[in-house]
């Protein structure tokens, strides 16, 4: 495989939706093969559709690739949380209506972090157009545990403070989220670049405000909908693919989608952490190819 780029060179394209635009990239290969699915890419937090660029690079010739920025991500308006409800549900419904206004079908999942309740959300509710999932250190039921460094990022005011003010939750998961690797410096400034003012960053706060500690949350429910899901799913090939070492998304999180999908492919990538597909990107893309060509091909 040749180097990946540190750039993302794909031009951003914008949909208008709950009265917002939502950027994504749409790379399409120069041969169009109707039966090669798209590879619809959806991240979380606090990255964008930076994250994906390698999977546009590996596989941009033969497959068409869509990465989104969710609203108040990357490259997308990011209104006052007054102005829009950045919660799990809104996500998903703003992702269903990318789907729909692009007329995808055919199409394979790949979600990282919060991503993958928000794509998988999508899956529910657009089941015919979906060929297979692929996830990435992720979950899809409401949180067995919340990580003491991300609970801290929710006290009152304080928590706002570092993480809008200081921007501490995305400049630690730079060097956080990586195990095996030190993420290199151009990667990081780039994945840092949409959320550089107060104002930039909140969508990271509320998607941090946005884990249910209770079922009282209203997010609790969307999450637990989203698990008794999960078996309806079970019939569309699926990968998953795990850094070991992730603090957040722990093996325990990989376990509960394998015993709700017994058949789906696991790689499991000992010595990577939660950022999996830069801290390991040979495996990463390399199982991904695989999947693509042998389960969904």
């Amino acid at each position: 495989m040749n180097e990946l780029s540190d750039t993302f060179d794909a031009p951003i394209e914008r949909f208008d939706t709950a009265g917002f635009s939502l950027a994504y990239r749409d790379v399409r290969p120069d041969s169009n093969d109707p039966s090669a699915p798209t590879i619809l890419c959806v991240h979380g937090n606090p990255t964008w559709s930076y994250y994906y660029r390698s999977v546009a690079q590996r596989f941009g010739d033969r497959h068409r690739v869509i990465a989104v920025d969710h609203i108040g991500c990357g490259a997308s308006d990011k209104p006052p949380r007054h102005a829009f409800g950045y919660t799990l549900a809104d996500h998903q419904s703003n992702l269903v209506a990318l789907i729909e206004h692009l007329e995808l079908d055919n199409v394979v999942l790949l979600a990282h972090d919060w991503g993958g309740a928000i794509g998988l959300g999508a899956v529910v509710r657009c089941r015919p157009r979906f060929r297979g999932i692929m996830l990435l250190n992720t979950a899809a039921f409401p949180p067995p545990y919340v990580p003491l460094r991300i609970a801290a990022c929710r006290i009152p005011l304080l928590g706002t403070l570092a993480v809008r003010g200081l921007n501490l939750f995305a400049r630690a998961a730079v060097t956080m989220a990586m195990s095996r690797n030190r993420m290199r410096p151009a990667v990081a400034v780039n994945l840092l670049e949409p959320y550089d003012s107060w104002e930039h960053r909140v969508a990271i706060d509320a998607f941090v405000r946005d884990i249910p500690l209770s079922k009282r949350h209203p997010t609790y429910q969307t999450l637990l909908d989203l698990e008794n899901s999960l078996p309806q799913l079970a019939e569309l090939p699926s990968l998953l693919v795990w850094g070991m070492q992730d603090w957040c998304f722990r093996p325990e999180c990989l376990r509960r989608f394998q015993a709700a999908w017994p058949n789906a492919t696991a790689v499991e990538i000992d010595d990577a952490g939660h950022y999996v597909i830069e801290d390991a990107p040979q495996e990463t893309l390399d199982a991904i190819d695989s999947f693509l060509q042998h389960q969904i091909a």
